[in-house]
């Protein structure tokens, strides 16, 4: 949904999908002003409400333009004719080509009239002109600038990341028919079931609280949002959360009340008529226009929503093209950075700008202007481990097959099922006050997006996480689509996280230079100098890649919503139980020589909150709530544990 970060003074730029990437505090408007003049209009809904909407429109006018438009909470700013944006469209190659650039404050935020609902639920019936959301808001907007902005050529496109990405999707529901080309990117889709609040059931306690922190509600139009500091006190989020005590406290020290956004995020914890309104899948009907959904393997806010909006876009509207993007990003990755690599998982090529240059500018280009034909496929998708772009005629591809991985005594993984006579379980102790860090490092108390394929050795180290390794494969196995894990565990409490991780493990004599960060070619110069000189000092030692333990998929499930997840229950003390659920889809490559690992732990702190490991309200949890649990994962022949993964034929 959202770019959810605590360094305020870089929000704006990571919230916004049109911010790019500033060398100098003072960003370059020179082009945009040399080839655009700037409008500013308050375009009236048919309620009443106006929406304040910035225009760019090209000073070269020997030709129509299309409209390519941007529908935002996080402000169309700067504010005033005369004050220019650096970047207006999805990429350079956009404001070299030529459109009319719309940027509109939706309903409720900054510059524009109205009330604010947080992913504002979609009517599928209006019946009078009160009856608006997204959907009609966008129409209208369409409609009145057709007919008010000359030099048009008719068509409309739209677009848009994160919480964009979703007024993105939701503009496109029985759309207008001048809106010919539409790419949600990120899109938030259902908050509660994998996106930004909830994954299984676990609230996402880190990144919701730096971004509430700094997202809230306006009485009145504001052309700017206070963003008061946050005390912490540390710059180590894992000590930060962990004093902060019960999540009730967030709210009792912090938000004092103040910001009635974050108590929705906070109260709403299971799956009620809240989220169930604002899960936009359940809508995406009556679209005319071709739909490009983009999302990243290593998205750590919305990888879920790009999945759930292309397989809903698809099940409702047979007729248009619908295609699906997934590189090897971050949240938003694919529009400000080059893509080479993530921290120190490289990837071969500069897939953002690839992506940019021969995916997303032909797409509008073909549908708006039709400029050439793009020739996508149905699933352009990036296969890390290989590092290689794929296309496919469906997602996840036809020719997958469905093979199961089982944890098996003595730490193995295996495709074999557990033989007679085995073992039947491991067991942990977890500690609620001492859980598991999500990361090796001293984390800020924001969410570090490298923790997506972080190495988790530290995680393999620790006595209260399982590991299970299979041996050195003699083959490429290539997974793709949706992992489900299926678990039968007990617990010595009424109620516990499991969270179960899916991992690379690269073999000890990979090659370092093949992990060294990008550098321009003076500083690999200077890094050799360096390098053939003697050291003068004793230096810290790094970790070597060999080894690297790589995080490919993980995500906790919450047992108490192992069979609902509108209405929880309690685990029995000692008493086995299943535990299956399904985590975010993959399309990785274990190469040869490489290990597949996954690990199960009962908490990834402070990425998700803490259970207190007996049955009760987490929002009300009181200190005393918390308790030692004695967790167990069995891997018997007649009760086994398993990973069920789609593996490629090749």
């Amino acid at each position: 949904m959202r770019l959810r970060v605590v360094l305020l003074s870089s929000l704006l730029i990571l919230m916004a999908p049109w911010a790019w990437p500033q060398q100098t505090p003072t960003p370059d408007t020179s082009e945009i002003r040399a080839h655009y003049t700037k409008y500013e209009f308050r375009i009236p809904m048919r309620d009443g409400v106006h929406l304040f909407t910035s225009v760019y429109v090209p000073k070269d006018s020997s030709h129509p333009y299309p409209f390519l438009m941007t529908r935002t909470p996080y402000s169309a700013a700067p504010y005033g004719v005369d004050q220019f944006r650096a970047r207006i469209g999805p990429s350079v190659e956009f404001e070299k080509a030529g459109y009319i650039f719309v940027i509109q404050d939706v309903r409720g935020r900054y510059m524009s009239e109205g009330d604010f609902l947080e992913m504002h639920p979609h009517i599928d019936h209006p019946a009078s002109k009160s009856d608006v959301d997204e959907s009609t808001d966008t129409y209208d907007t369409v409609e009145w600038l057709l007919k008010n902005v000359p030099n048009n050529n008719g068509s409309v496109g739209i677009w848009g990341i994160s919480y964009p990405g979703f007024y993105t999707s939701a503009s496109i529901i029985d759309s207008h028919p001048a809106i010919k080309a539409a790419s949600p990117e990120a899109p938030m889709t259902d908050l509660f079931l994998g996106d930004d609040a909830y994954h299984g059931g676990a609230f996402m306690l880190s990144a919701n609280f730096g971004f509430y922190w700094a997202f809230r509600p306006r009485t009145q139009p504001i052309t700017t949002a206070p963003r008061p500091p946050i005390e912490y006190g540390t710059n180590d989020g894992y000590e930060f959360f962990l004093k902060m005590g019960p999540l009730a406290n967030a709210d009792k020290i912090f938000f004092k009340g103040a910001n009635p956004l974050w108590l929705d995020q906070v109260r709403h914890n299971t799956y009620d008529d809240y989220w169930k309104a604002r899960d936009l899948s359940r809508h995406m009907h009556g679209i005319k226009c071709a739909v490009l959904t983009v999302g990243g393997w290593f998205d750590a806010e919305d990888l879920a929503g790009p999945f759930k909006t292309f397989h809903s876009i698809d099940q409702n509207n047979r007729s248009i093209y619908n295609g699906l993007v997934i590189g090897p990003w971050v949240h938003g990755g694919w529009a400000r950075w080059q893509g080479a690599r993530l921290g120190r998982v490289a990837f071969a090529a500069d897939t953002g700008e690839f992506y940019r240059q021969h995916i997303l500018f032909p797409f509008f280009e073909q549908y708006l202007k039709e400029a050439g034909e793009a020739k996508l496929p149905k699933a352009y998708v990036f296969e890390t481990g290989t590092n290689v772009w794929r296309q496919y005629a469906a997602w996840p591809p036809a020719n997958a097959r469905s093979r199961t991985l089982y944890l098996r005594a003595g730490g193995k993984l295996s495709f074999e099922a557990p033989a007679d006579g085995e073992s039947q379980y491991d067991e942990y102790i977890s500690d609620p006050a001492h859980p598991v860090p999500y990361v090796a490092y001293t984390g800020p108390p924001n969410v570090p997006q490298e923790y997506m394929l972080s190495d988790q050795r530290f995680a393999a180290r620790r006595p209260d996480v399982l590991t299970y390794a299979s041996d050195k494969l003699e083959e490429d196995i290539t997974i793709v689509g949706p992992v489900a894990p299926h678990l039968r565990v007990s617990s010595s409490g009424t109620d516990s996280d499991f969270v179960v991780k899916l991992i690379d493990v690269y073999p000890y004599d990979y090659p370092e230079e093949s992990a060294a960060p990008a550098a321009s070619a003076s500083a690999g110069a200077a890094a050799a100098t360096a390098a053939a000189q003697p050291p003068r000092d004793v230096m810290m030692p790094t970790e070597a890649i060999g080894g690297y333990q790589q995080l490919i998929r993980g995500e906790p499930m919450r047992a108490k919503f192992r069979q609902s997840w509108e209405h929880p229950t309690a685990l029995t003390p000692g008493q086995m139980t299943e535990v299956n659920f399904e985590m975010p889809d993959v399309n990785h490559t274990f190469r040869r020589g490489h290990r597949i690992m996954v690990q199960v732990q009962s908490s990834w702190f402070p990425l998700t909150d803490l259970n207190p490991q007996t049955f009760t309200d987490i929002p009300n949890s009181k200190p005393e709530d918390f308790k030692k649990a004695t967790e167990r994962v069995y891997h018997s022949q007649q009760a086994a544990s398993a990973v069920m993964v789609n593996v490629l034929a090749h």
